[in-house]
């Protein structure tokens, strides 16, 4: 067992966190405080294949090592989470289920546009009624004339507002809850299918996050992702893949929020020395870089099973667990270390500490998580 990175590892880090920390960290208060996509940095990332991943090279993409990825997005989000948040869904769940599921037509017609950022993707599967409950989604897909007439409405899109192909959790067979539902590739631009204003929420502003609505919307029997019947296990296994790129966006949160209080700590005198001289702030310190090694180690073990083709659900779910849970509380004693001025949108440890709360919501809440890992942990002999 090594616990160094490699050389390309050290190679994919270095690069990204220059590309961050020059093209977007200038941006960053401004994206944050007016809500707005960044488009012109979109511009810039297409080119290097941030949005290519892991999509392989035969159809223009970086085919990147999960740790490698985790690598990308961790970087990413250490400068901006909700550009951070862009990229990894569209990634994990946008484009990743074309390459696991697709038939060669579907990853030849699809993935291009994926890899190369023409067209941002996006997973649809909460909706009003259904969000840890998957299997109370209303939204269905009635066959009709050799394709699918999809009805219903998505809601919390993350990219929803700027996707161009979304991955659609739709209901086909009611009467049979192990095949009950599909999942379906529908494009920007096909009739029946319109966008919602987007959310004004909380933290990760700068990612448009909006409803999606489907009024017989039309697609093509090729538009089918997989068999019949396998939404369900696409959903699952996009979810798996999902958990590990926002575990990673977590502790790219959780890593800045660290940065900025030791740099602040050495810097703000009380009482005639730096509170970074105070055992409690020295305590604060000391559990934030332990709890930050202890999170990267277990995703990046959650990427090694990936990387090695063995199960990494539960290890995914640990991950996301732990490093969702790291990023509130370390965003929590960041701001307690910077004492009023974390509480001034001035700081950035006001925005980590707004973007790091959804982290333990999306991708399946913290709850979900623990169901995901008890069940792994029964299922196993004592």
């Amino acid at each position: 067992m090594d616990f160094n990175p490699c050389m390309k590892h050290r190679l994919v880090r270095g690069t990204v966190r220059e590309f961050a920390e020059a093209e977007i960290a200038p941006l960053v208060y401004d994206l944050d405080r007016e809500a707005r996509f960044p488009w012109e940095v979109v511009e810039k990332m297409r080119p290097l294949n941030f949005f290519g991943l892991q999509i392989p090279r035969a159809y223009g993409g970086a085919g990147l090592d999960a740790v490698s990825y985790a690598v990308v997005i961790e970087e990413l989000s250490r400068v901006s989470a909700a550009l951070g948040l862009c990229v990894t869904v569209h990634n994990s769940v946008g484009a990743y289920p074309i390459v696991m599921f697709g038939t060669e037509a579907q990853k030849r017609r699809f993935l291009p546009a994926l890899a190369g950022g023409e067209r941002i993707g996006a997973f649809c599967l909460t909706e009003a009624n259904a969000g840890s409950d998957a299997g109370g989604v209303e939204t269905h897909a009635q066959r009709e004339n050799g394709g699918y007439v999809i009805n219903g409405t998505k809601i919390f899109v993350t990219n929803g507002g700027v996707c161009g192909t979304a991955l659609i959790f739709a209901v086909t067979h009611p009467e049979d809850p192990r095949r009950r539902a599909d999942v379906f590739i529908v494009e920007k631009g096909t009739p029946g299918f319109s966008v919602g204003e987007i959310e004004d929420l909380c933290g990760m502003r700068a990612n448009p996050v909006s409803s999606l609505f489907f009024e017989d919307c039309s697609v093509p029997e090729m538009n089918r992702l997989g068999r019949s019947g396998d939404g369900i296990k696409i959903g699952l296994s996009a979810l798996d893949t999902g958990r590990i790129g926002i575990a990673a966006q977590a502790l790219g949160i959780a890593q800045a929020a660290f940065d900025a209080s030791v740099r602040y700590a050495k810097e703000r005198q009380q009482f005639g020395k730096p509170i970074a001289a105070f055992q409690t702030i020295q305590n604060y310190l000391a559990d934030m870089a332990t709890e930050i090694d202890a999170g990267r180690l277990l995703l990046y073990r959650a990427c090694a099973q990936k990387d090695a083709g063995r199960p990494f659900g539960p290890e995914a779910a640990k991950a996301k667990l732990f490093c969702s849970r790291l990023a509130m509380r370390t965003a929590d004693r960041a701001v307690q270390i910077h004492g009023g001025y974390g509480y001034s949108k001035e700081y950035d440890v006001e925005r980590y500490f707004r973007d790091a709360k959804v982290t333990e919501i999306y991708e399946g809440t913290s709850e979900v998580q623990r169901m995901v890992i008890s069940r792994s942990v029964l299922s196993q002999p004592v």
